[in-house]
Protein backbone atom coordinates (compact mmCIF):
# COMPACT_ATOMS: atom_id res chain seq x y z
CA UNK A 1 0.00 0.00 0.00
CA UNK A 2 1.47 3.48 -0.89
CA UNK A 3 2.04 6.27 1.73
CA UNK A 4 -1.14 8.19 0.39
CA UNK A 5 -3.35 5.47 1.65
CA UNK A 6 -2.38 4.24 5.20
CA UNK A 7 -3.55 5.01 8.13
CA UNK A 8 -1.62 4.12 11.03
CA UNK A 9 -4.45 2.21 14.06
CA UNK A 10 -2.81 4.32 16.63
CA UNK A 11 -6.49 4.54 18.32
CA UNK A 12 -9.68 4.41 16.39
CA UNK A 13 -13.44 5.99 15.93
CA UNK A 14 -16.20 3.97 16.50
CA UNK A 15 -19.21 4.75 14.19
CA UNK A 16 -22.03 2.99 14.68
CA UNK A 17 -22.63 -0.78 15.34
CA UNK A 18 -22.78 -2.45 11.71
CA UNK A 19 -19.07 -1.74 10.40
CA UNK A 20 -15.77 -1.72 12.13
CA UNK A 21 -14.50 1.45 13.90
CA UNK A 22 -12.94 4.06 11.91
CA UNK A 23 -9.13 4.29 11.76
CA UNK A 24 -7.52 7.32 12.95
CA UNK A 25 -5.00 9.65 11.08
CA UNK A 26 -4.11 13.62 10.98
CA UNK A 27 -6.66 15.32 7.65
CA UNK A 28 -3.76 16.34 4.89
CA UNK A 29 -3.40 19.52 3.58
CA UNK A 30 -5.35 20.60 0.28
CA UNK A 31 -1.97 21.19 -1.35
CA UNK A 32 -0.30 17.81 0.28
CA UNK A 33 -3.12 16.14 -2.03
CA UNK A 34 -2.94 17.73 -4.67
CA UNK A 35 0.69 18.32 -5.07
CA UNK A 36 0.88 22.28 -5.29
CA UNK A 37 2.89 24.59 -3.16
CA UNK A 38 -0.94 27.20 -2.76
CA UNK A 39 -4.50 26.58 -3.94
CA UNK A 40 -5.05 29.98 -5.84
CA UNK A 41 -7.58 30.29 -8.69
CA UNK A 42 -5.75 28.13 -11.26
CA UNK A 43 -5.31 25.90 -8.96
CA UNK A 44 -8.60 25.58 -7.89
CA UNK A 45 -9.80 25.16 -10.87
CA UNK A 46 -7.22 22.76 -12.47
CA UNK A 47 -7.03 20.70 -9.43
CA UNK A 48 -9.26 21.32 -6.31
CA UNK A 49 -12.56 21.53 -8.33
CA UNK A 50 -13.85 18.30 -10.32
CA UNK A 51 -16.52 15.87 -8.68
CA UNK A 52 -19.13 18.56 -8.75
CA UNK A 53 -19.06 18.36 -12.80
CA UNK A 54 -19.76 14.59 -12.58
CA UNK A 55 -22.94 14.96 -10.91
CA UNK A 56 -23.41 18.00 -13.32
CA UNK A 57 -23.01 16.20 -16.56
CA UNK A 58 -25.49 13.43 -14.92
CA UNK A 59 -28.30 16.10 -14.25
CA UNK A 60 -28.04 18.38 -16.94
CA UNK A 61 -29.52 15.16 -18.82
CA UNK A 62 -32.18 13.54 -17.66
CA UNK A 63 -34.29 16.32 -15.71
CA UNK A 64 -32.47 19.68 -17.51
CA UNK A 65 -32.81 18.40 -21.20
CA UNK A 66 -35.82 16.05 -21.13
CA UNK A 67 -37.89 16.24 -18.36
CA UNK A 68 -38.00 20.13 -17.73
CA UNK A 69 -38.05 21.61 -21.17
CA UNK A 70 -41.04 18.60 -21.55
CA UNK A 71 -43.01 20.30 -19.15
CA UNK A 72 -42.45 23.99 -20.12
CA UNK A 73 -43.22 23.11 -23.37
CA UNK A 74 -46.49 21.40 -22.39
CA UNK A 75 -47.71 23.91 -19.41
CA UNK A 76 -45.74 26.91 -18.85
CA UNK A 77 -43.02 28.37 -16.83
CA UNK A 78 -44.87 29.30 -13.49
CA UNK A 79 -45.90 27.08 -11.50
CA UNK A 80 -43.56 24.90 -12.62
CA UNK A 81 -40.22 27.11 -12.32
CA UNK A 82 -40.32 27.07 -8.87
CA UNK A 83 -40.77 23.68 -8.12
CA UNK A 84 -37.35 23.15 -10.28
CA UNK A 85 -35.49 26.02 -7.87
CA UNK A 86 -36.33 24.55 -4.66
CA UNK A 87 -35.96 21.19 -5.80
CA UNK A 88 -31.78 22.45 -6.82
CA UNK A 89 -31.91 23.91 -3.21
CA UNK A 90 -32.70 21.32 -1.41
CA UNK A 91 -30.45 18.45 -3.25
CA UNK A 92 -27.27 20.84 -3.40
CA UNK A 93 -27.80 20.68 0.55
CA UNK A 94 -28.41 17.52 0.33
CA UNK A 95 -25.11 16.41 -1.36
CA UNK A 96 -23.60 18.67 0.91
CA UNK A 97 -24.30 16.63 3.76
CA UNK A 98 -23.16 13.33 1.52
CA UNK A 99 -19.95 14.77 0.75
CA UNK A 100 -19.37 15.79 4.27
CA UNK A 101 -19.36 12.06 5.32
CA UNK A 102 -17.64 11.10 2.27
CA UNK A 103 -14.81 13.74 3.44
CA UNK A 104 -14.84 13.11 6.72
CA UNK A 105 -14.37 9.44 6.71
CA UNK A 106 -12.91 8.62 2.92
CA UNK A 107 -15.46 5.96 2.63
CA UNK A 108 -18.03 6.05 -0.05
CA UNK A 109 -22.01 6.62 1.03
CA UNK A 110 -22.94 2.86 0.49
CA UNK A 111 -20.27 1.79 2.66
CA UNK A 112 -21.22 3.94 5.15
CA UNK A 113 -24.76 3.22 5.14
CA UNK A 114 -23.69 -0.01 6.63
CA UNK A 115 -22.78 1.98 9.93
CA UNK A 116 -26.66 2.38 10.84
CA UNK A 117 -29.13 0.11 12.93
CA UNK A 118 -30.04 -2.68 11.93
CA UNK A 119 -26.24 -2.43 9.67
CA UNK A 120 -25.04 -4.14 6.66
CA UNK A 121 -27.44 -6.83 5.61
CA UNK A 122 -30.38 -4.28 5.68
CA UNK A 123 -28.50 -1.04 4.08
CA UNK A 124 -26.17 -1.72 1.55
CA UNK A 125 -28.06 -4.50 -0.54
CA UNK A 126 -30.71 -2.58 -0.26
CA UNK A 127 -29.14 0.69 -1.47
CA UNK A 128 -27.76 -0.89 -4.61
CA UNK A 129 -30.77 -2.08 -5.40
CA UNK A 130 -32.36 1.03 -5.20
CA UNK A 131 -29.81 2.67 -7.19
CA UNK A 132 -29.69 0.09 -9.96
CA UNK A 133 -33.69 -0.27 -10.02
CA UNK A 134 -33.79 3.38 -10.39
CA UNK A 135 -31.22 3.48 -14.02
CA UNK A 136 -31.49 0.29 -14.87
CA UNK A 137 -34.62 1.50 -17.40
CA UNK A 138 -32.29 2.92 -19.56
CA UNK A 139 -34.34 5.89 -20.71
CA UNK A 140 -31.09 8.21 -20.41
CA UNK A 141 -29.29 5.89 -22.95
CA UNK A 142 -32.21 5.67 -25.25
CA UNK A 143 -32.80 9.30 -25.49
CA UNK A 144 -28.52 9.47 -26.51
CA UNK A 145 -29.49 7.05 -29.33
CA UNK A 146 -32.20 8.57 -30.39
CA UNK A 147 -30.26 11.67 -30.78
CA UNK A 148 -27.42 10.01 -32.57
CA UNK A 149 -29.98 8.89 -35.24
CA UNK A 150 -31.32 12.25 -35.86
CA UNK A 151 -27.52 13.67 -36.27
CA UNK A 152 -26.88 11.25 -38.60
CA UNK A 153 -30.08 10.78 -40.61
CA UNK A 154 -31.75 14.41 -40.09
CA UNK A 155 -34.81 12.93 -39.02
CA UNK A 156 -36.03 11.91 -36.22
CA UNK A 157 -36.41 8.19 -35.61
CA UNK A 158 -39.24 6.28 -36.14
CA UNK A 159 -41.64 5.07 -33.61
CA UNK A 160 -40.01 1.84 -32.40
CA UNK A 161 -36.93 1.84 -34.67
CA UNK A 162 -34.24 0.09 -33.70
CA UNK A 163 -31.02 1.57 -34.96
CA UNK A 164 -31.68 4.59 -32.25
CA UNK A 165 -31.27 1.66 -29.40
CA UNK A 166 -28.23 -0.08 -31.08
CA UNK A 167 -26.50 3.67 -31.02
CA UNK A 168 -27.49 3.73 -27.52
CA UNK A 169 -25.60 0.40 -26.98
CA UNK A 170 -22.56 1.36 -29.21
CA UNK A 171 -22.26 4.94 -25.85
CA UNK A 172 -22.83 2.79 -23.35
CA UNK A 173 -19.68 0.74 -24.94
CA UNK A 174 -17.93 3.86 -25.09
CA UNK A 175 -18.01 4.59 -21.82
CA UNK A 176 -16.46 1.29 -21.02
CA UNK A 177 -13.49 2.47 -23.23
CA UNK A 178 -13.29 5.71 -21.28
CA UNK A 179 -13.29 3.80 -18.09
CA UNK A 180 -11.07 1.18 -18.97
CA UNK A 181 -8.12 3.74 -20.74
CA UNK A 182 -8.27 5.94 -17.71
CA UNK A 183 -5.48 5.84 -15.02
CA UNK A 184 -7.67 7.54 -12.32
CA UNK A 185 -11.49 6.78 -13.38
CA UNK A 186 -12.69 9.88 -11.56
CA UNK A 187 -10.33 12.03 -13.12
CA UNK A 188 -11.21 10.32 -16.42
CA UNK A 189 -14.93 11.58 -16.18
CA UNK A 190 -14.02 15.33 -14.91
CA UNK A 191 -11.98 15.74 -17.41
CA UNK A 192 -14.67 14.30 -20.35
CA UNK A 193 -17.53 16.29 -18.10
CA UNK A 194 -15.31 19.79 -18.24
CA UNK A 195 -15.08 19.25 -22.49
CA UNK A 196 -18.77 18.34 -22.70
CA UNK A 197 -20.29 21.08 -19.90
CA UNK A 198 -18.14 23.72 -21.15
CA UNK A 199 -18.90 23.29 -25.02
CA UNK A 200 -22.83 22.71 -23.54
CA UNK A 201 -23.21 25.64 -21.69
CA UNK A 202 -21.64 28.04 -23.78
CA UNK A 203 -23.19 26.54 -27.21
CA UNK A 204 -26.91 27.11 -25.44
CA UNK A 205 -26.20 30.51 -24.11
CA UNK A 206 -25.21 31.92 -27.26
CA UNK A 207 -28.18 30.09 -29.42
CA UNK A 208 -30.53 31.16 -26.89
CA UNK A 209 -29.17 34.76 -26.82
CA UNK A 210 -29.57 34.71 -31.24
CA UNK A 211 -32.85 33.25 -31.13
CA UNK A 212 -34.94 33.39 -27.75
CA UNK A 213 -37.12 37.33 -27.80
CA UNK A 214 -36.81 38.89 -24.19
CA UNK A 215 -39.43 38.44 -23.21
CA UNK A 216 -39.35 34.39 -22.95
CA UNK A 217 -35.74 35.18 -20.87
CA UNK A 218 -38.02 37.09 -18.71
CA UNK A 219 -40.62 34.72 -18.36
CA UNK A 220 -37.99 31.68 -17.43
CA UNK A 221 -36.25 33.42 -14.58
CA UNK A 222 -39.85 34.45 -13.57
CA UNK A 223 -40.96 31.22 -12.90
CA UNK A 224 -38.07 30.28 -11.16
CA UNK A 225 -39.39 32.90 -8.04
CA UNK A 226 -43.16 32.87 -8.39
CA UNK A 227 -44.70 30.43 -5.81
CA UNK A 228 -47.38 29.44 -8.07
CA UNK A 229 -50.03 26.06 -8.10
CA UNK A 230 -48.80 23.56 -10.75
CA UNK A 231 -51.08 24.21 -13.97
CA UNK A 232 -53.57 22.66 -14.69
CA UNK A 233 -53.76 19.15 -16.42
CA UNK A 234 -49.96 18.25 -15.52
CA UNK A 235 -49.24 15.15 -13.50
CA UNK A 236 -48.02 13.55 -10.91
CA UNK A 237 -45.12 11.52 -12.95
CA UNK A 238 -44.31 14.73 -15.18
CA UNK A 239 -44.24 16.92 -11.48
CA UNK A 240 -42.50 14.09 -9.26
CA UNK A 241 -40.23 13.49 -12.18
CA UNK A 242 -39.38 16.63 -13.11
CA UNK A 243 -38.23 17.41 -8.87
CA UNK A 244 -36.50 14.12 -8.66
CA UNK A 245 -34.02 14.77 -12.02
CA UNK A 246 -33.64 18.81 -11.11
CA UNK A 247 -30.03 19.03 -10.37
CA UNK A 248 -29.30 15.52 -9.85
CA UNK A 249 -31.58 12.49 -8.34
CA UNK A 250 -33.12 14.07 -5.69
CA UNK A 251 -32.64 11.53 -2.56
CA UNK A 252 -30.27 8.77 -4.52
CA UNK A 253 -27.96 11.62 -5.14
CA UNK A 254 -25.53 9.71 -2.84
CA UNK A 255 -24.64 7.37 -5.48
CA UNK A 256 -22.05 10.36 -7.10
CA UNK A 257 -21.02 11.72 -3.86
CA UNK A 258 -17.76 8.44 -3.97
CA UNK A 259 -16.00 10.52 -6.30
CA UNK A 260 -14.74 13.19 -3.92
CA UNK A 261 -12.37 10.16 -2.13
CA UNK A 262 -11.05 9.05 -5.36
CA UNK A 263 -10.37 13.19 -6.04
CA UNK A 264 -8.59 13.04 -2.51
CA UNK A 265 -10.89 15.49 -0.72
CA UNK A 266 -10.02 14.52 3.20
CA UNK A 267 -9.49 11.64 4.38
CA UNK A 268 -10.09 10.09 1.06
CA UNK A 269 -6.32 10.89 0.68
CA UNK A 270 -6.33 8.28 2.86
CA UNK A 271 -8.48 5.24 1.55
CA UNK A 272 -7.47 4.98 -2.21
CA UNK A 273 -9.32 4.90 -5.55
CA UNK A 274 -10.53 2.89 -8.29
CA UNK A 275 -7.62 3.23 -10.67
CA UNK A 276 -8.11 2.62 -14.40
CA UNK A 277 -6.81 -0.33 -16.44
CA UNK A 278 -3.73 1.95 -17.70
CA UNK A 279 -3.25 2.77 -14.16
CA UNK A 280 -0.84 1.25 -11.43
CA UNK A 281 -3.04 -0.72 -9.01
CA UNK A 282 -3.81 1.34 -5.64
CA UNK A 283 -5.01 -0.38 -2.74
CA UNK A 284 -8.55 0.58 -1.89
CA UNK A 285 -9.70 0.49 1.92
CA UNK A 286 -12.21 -1.30 3.14
CA UNK A 287 -12.76 0.47 6.40
CA UNK A 288 -12.90 4.27 6.32
CA UNK A 289 -10.20 6.69 8.17
CA UNK A 290 -11.33 9.60 10.15
CA UNK A 291 -9.18 12.20 12.41
CA UNK A 292 -8.31 13.23 15.59
CA UNK A 293 -10.04 16.31 16.93
CA UNK A 294 -7.22 18.81 17.05
CA UNK A 295 -7.11 22.37 16.33
CA UNK A 296 -4.73 21.37 13.21
CA UNK A 297 -7.27 19.00 12.18
CA UNK A 298 -10.22 21.63 12.76
CA UNK A 299 -8.48 24.05 10.35
CA UNK A 300 -7.87 21.61 7.85
CA UNK A 301 -11.10 20.29 8.08
CA UNK A 302 -12.22 24.07 7.30
CA UNK A 303 -10.25 24.77 4.37
CA UNK A 304 -11.39 20.81 3.12
CA UNK A 305 -15.26 21.88 3.92
CA UNK A 306 -14.98 25.69 1.93
CA UNK A 307 -13.74 23.55 -1.12
CA UNK A 308 -16.73 21.40 -0.99
CA UNK A 309 -18.98 24.42 -0.58
CA UNK A 310 -16.82 25.75 -3.76
CA UNK A 311 -17.35 23.05 -6.25
CA UNK A 312 -20.88 22.54 -4.71
CA UNK A 313 -22.77 26.19 -4.93
CA UNK A 314 -20.45 27.36 -7.78
CA UNK A 315 -19.98 24.29 -10.17
CA UNK A 316 -22.81 22.49 -9.46
CA UNK A 317 -25.82 24.26 -8.25
CA UNK A 318 -24.87 27.24 -10.98
CA UNK A 319 -24.60 25.07 -13.65
CA UNK A 320 -27.56 22.98 -12.62
CA UNK A 321 -29.71 26.57 -12.82
CA UNK A 322 -28.18 27.53 -16.14
CA UNK A 323 -29.00 23.83 -17.23
CA UNK A 324 -32.28 23.69 -16.56
CA UNK A 325 -33.22 27.42 -17.91
CA UNK A 326 -31.64 27.03 -21.05
CA UNK A 327 -33.07 24.21 -22.84
CA UNK A 328 -35.95 25.54 -21.29
CA UNK A 329 -36.50 28.63 -22.72
CA UNK A 330 -35.30 27.40 -25.89
CA UNK A 331 -37.94 24.86 -25.31
CA UNK A 332 -40.56 27.55 -24.90
CA UNK A 333 -39.55 29.64 -27.94
CA UNK A 334 -39.25 25.96 -30.08
CA UNK A 335 -43.26 25.67 -29.15
CA UNK A 336 -43.94 29.10 -29.98
CA UNK A 337 -42.99 29.09 -33.66
CA UNK A 338 -43.75 25.47 -34.38
CA UNK A 339 -47.33 26.10 -32.98
CA UNK A 340 -46.99 22.22 -31.90
CA UNK A 341 -45.94 21.00 -28.21
CA UNK A 342 -43.45 18.16 -27.34
CA UNK A 343 -44.39 14.36 -26.31
CA UNK A 344 -42.75 12.02 -24.55
CA UNK A 345 -41.83 10.08 -28.17
CA UNK A 346 -40.31 13.40 -29.63
CA UNK A 347 -38.73 15.91 -26.73
CA UNK A 348 -34.87 14.54 -27.40
CA UNK A 349 -35.14 16.37 -30.83
CA UNK A 350 -37.90 18.48 -30.54
CA UNK A 351 -36.10 21.79 -30.19
CA UNK A 352 -33.77 21.18 -33.08
CA UNK A 353 -36.56 19.95 -35.29
CA UNK A 354 -38.86 23.46 -34.60
CA UNK A 355 -35.80 25.47 -35.14
CA UNK A 356 -34.84 24.08 -38.33
CA UNK A 357 -37.07 26.14 -40.95
CA UNK A 358 -35.93 29.50 -39.57
CA UNK A 359 -32.26 28.96 -38.87
CA UNK A 360 -31.42 26.42 -41.28
CA UNK A 361 -29.75 23.10 -41.47
CA UNK A 362 -26.61 23.94 -39.24
CA UNK A 363 -28.76 25.25 -36.59
CA UNK A 364 -30.81 21.76 -36.72
CA UNK A 365 -27.61 19.64 -36.76
CA UNK A 366 -26.21 21.98 -33.82
CA UNK A 367 -29.38 21.14 -31.37
CA UNK A 368 -28.95 17.62 -32.13
CA UNK A 369 -25.21 17.53 -31.66
CA UNK A 370 -25.66 19.65 -28.30
CA UNK A 371 -28.02 16.92 -27.23
CA UNK A 372 -26.14 14.01 -28.17
CA UNK A 373 -23.22 15.56 -25.96
CA UNK A 374 -25.99 15.86 -22.79
CA UNK A 375 -27.34 13.03 -22.79
CA UNK A 376 -24.06 11.12 -23.27
CA UNK A 377 -23.16 13.00 -20.40
CA UNK A 378 -25.73 11.43 -18.12
CA UNK A 379 -24.92 8.35 -19.30
CA UNK A 380 -21.40 8.56 -18.43
CA UNK A 381 -22.41 9.28 -15.52
CA UNK A 382 -25.08 6.96 -14.77
CA UNK A 383 -23.66 3.95 -15.90
CA UNK A 384 -20.55 4.22 -14.66
CA UNK A 385 -22.16 5.18 -11.17
CA UNK A 386 -24.28 2.13 -11.00
CA UNK A 387 -21.12 -0.24 -11.56
CA UNK A 388 -19.03 2.10 -8.70
CA UNK A 389 -21.60 2.02 -5.71
CA UNK A 390 -21.71 -1.80 -6.42
CA UNK A 391 -17.70 -2.20 -6.45
CA UNK A 392 -17.53 0.21 -3.56
CA UNK A 393 -20.72 -1.83 -1.79
CA UNK A 394 -18.67 -5.50 -2.57
CA UNK A 395 -15.20 -4.47 -2.20
CA UNK A 396 -16.08 -2.89 1.40
CA UNK A 397 -18.22 -5.43 2.96
CA UNK A 398 -17.23 -8.72 1.70
CA UNK A 399 -13.80 -10.13 2.85
CA UNK A 400 -14.91 -13.11 0.55
CA UNK A 401 -14.82 -11.16 -2.93
CA UNK A 402 -11.76 -9.18 -1.77
CA UNK A 403 -10.05 -12.84 -1.25
CA UNK A 404 -11.51 -13.57 -4.69
CA UNK A 405 -10.32 -10.24 -6.55
CA UNK A 406 -6.87 -10.34 -4.37
CA UNK A 407 -7.64 -6.81 -3.35
CA UNK A 408 -7.64 -5.18 -6.71
CA UNK A 409 -11.38 -3.85 -7.30
CA UNK A 410 -10.96 -3.55 -11.16
CA UNK A 411 -11.25 -7.32 -11.18
CA UNK A 412 -14.89 -6.97 -9.84
CA UNK A 413 -15.34 -3.70 -11.39
CA UNK A 414 -14.92 -4.26 -15.48
CA UNK A 415 -16.79 -7.65 -15.63
CA UNK A 416 -19.53 -5.59 -13.43
CA UNK A 417 -19.39 -2.88 -15.96
CA UNK A 418 -19.71 -5.31 -18.98
CA UNK A 419 -22.68 -7.81 -17.26
CA UNK A 420 -24.60 -4.48 -16.51
CA UNK A 421 -23.98 -3.39 -20.43
CA UNK A 422 -26.02 -6.43 -21.44
CA UNK A 423 -29.04 -5.78 -18.92
CA UNK A 424 -29.12 -2.54 -20.00
CA UNK A 425 -29.62 -3.37 -23.88
CA UNK A 426 -32.45 -5.41 -22.95
CA UNK A 427 -34.45 -3.59 -20.50
CA UNK A 428 -33.78 -0.28 -22.90
CA UNK A 429 -36.33 -2.16 -25.52
CA UNK A 430 -39.02 -1.94 -23.25
CA UNK A 431 -40.42 1.63 -23.43
CA UNK A 432 -40.76 5.22 -24.83
CA UNK A 433 -37.59 7.46 -23.44
CA UNK A 434 -38.65 9.75 -21.88
CA UNK A 435 -41.46 7.17 -19.83
CA UNK A 436 -38.57 5.17 -18.81
CA UNK A 437 -36.48 8.55 -17.69
CA UNK A 438 -39.65 9.96 -15.84
CA UNK A 439 -39.67 6.40 -14.21
CA UNK A 440 -36.03 6.59 -12.77
CA UNK A 441 -37.01 10.17 -11.55
CA UNK A 442 -40.07 9.34 -9.39
CA UNK A 443 -38.06 6.03 -8.22
CA UNK A 444 -35.01 8.40 -6.93
CA UNK A 445 -37.66 10.54 -4.84
CA UNK A 446 -38.26 7.57 -2.86
CA UNK A 447 -34.77 7.85 -1.59
CA UNK A 448 -35.41 11.16 0.02
CA UNK A 449 -37.80 9.43 2.55
CA UNK A 450 -34.71 7.05 3.61
CA UNK A 451 -31.47 8.47 3.35
CA UNK A 452 -31.63 12.19 4.84
CA UNK A 453 -32.61 9.97 8.38
CA UNK A 454 -29.27 7.83 7.46
CA UNK A 455 -27.41 10.91 7.03
CA UNK A 456 -28.31 12.83 10.28
CA UNK A 457 -27.40 9.55 12.30
CA UNK A 458 -23.58 9.16 10.22
CA UNK A 459 -22.64 12.87 10.13
CA UNK A 460 -24.30 13.92 14.08
CA UNK A 461 -21.46 10.70 14.77
CA UNK A 462 -18.08 12.26 12.76
CA UNK A 463 -15.26 13.78 14.76
CA UNK A 464 -16.75 17.37 16.49
CA UNK A 465 -15.08 19.71 13.53
CA UNK A 466 -16.74 17.87 10.73
CA UNK A 467 -20.44 17.11 12.33
CA UNK A 468 -23.08 20.08 10.86
CA UNK A 469 -25.22 22.12 12.49
CA UNK A 470 -28.86 21.49 13.59
CA UNK A 471 -30.17 23.99 10.79
CA UNK A 472 -28.36 21.62 8.27
CA UNK A 473 -30.66 18.44 9.58
CA UNK A 474 -33.86 20.61 9.49
CA UNK A 475 -32.70 20.81 5.51
CA UNK A 476 -32.16 17.28 5.67
CA UNK A 477 -36.20 16.57 6.83
CA UNK A 478 -37.42 19.57 4.03
CA UNK A 479 -36.06 17.15 1.45
CA UNK A 480 -37.85 14.15 3.04
CA UNK A 481 -41.26 16.05 2.83
CA UNK A 482 -40.51 17.88 -0.59
CA UNK A 483 -39.50 14.76 -2.24
CA UNK A 484 -41.70 12.48 -0.35
CA UNK A 485 -44.80 13.87 -1.39
CA UNK A 486 -44.23 13.58 -5.05
CA UNK A 487 -42.94 9.89 -4.62
CA UNK A 488 -46.16 9.36 -2.60
CA UNK A 489 -48.49 11.00 -5.01
CA UNK A 490 -46.78 8.60 -7.98
CA UNK A 491 -47.32 5.42 -6.57
CA UNK A 492 -51.12 6.64 -5.86
CA UNK A 493 -50.99 8.14 -9.68
CA UNK A 494 -49.64 4.40 -10.25
CA UNK A 495 -51.80 2.08 -8.81
CA UNK A 496 -55.08 4.26 -9.21
CA UNK A 497 -55.61 7.56 -8.89
CA UNK A 498 -52.88 10.55 -6.96
CA UNK A 499 -53.57 12.05 -3.72
CA UNK A 500 -53.15 15.52 -5.20
CA UNK A 501 -54.99 16.62 -8.80
CA UNK A 502 -53.24 19.29 -10.69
Amino acid sequence: MSDATQAPDVHSHPLGPGRPALAVADLPEPEEVFRVRRIGPRELVMYALGPSLIALGISIGSGEWLLGPQAVGQFGFVGVGWVILVSAVLQTFYDIECARYVIATGEAPVVGWGRVPPGVLLWVPLSVFLVIFAFIAGGWAASAGEGVYALIHGEVAPSGAEEPRLWAIALLALVFVIAAAAKRVSRALELANWVMIGTILVVLLLVALVVVPFDLWWEGIRGFVTPAAPPDGIIATQLGGLAGFTALVSGLNWYAMGHYRDKGYGMGYRTGFIAGLRGERRDLRDVGVTFPDTPANAARWRRWYRLLLTDMWGIFFVGAMLGMLLPTILMAHAVEVSGTTPTTADVPTFVATALKPDHGPLMFYGMLLIGVLVLFSTQLGIFEGMVRVSTDAAHGTSPRLRRLVEGDPRRFYYPFMLVLLVIIAVVLHLALPVNLVQWSANMSNLGALVYPFLLIYLNSRLPRPARPRPWHHVLLVANVFFFGFFFVNFIADFVGDPLITF
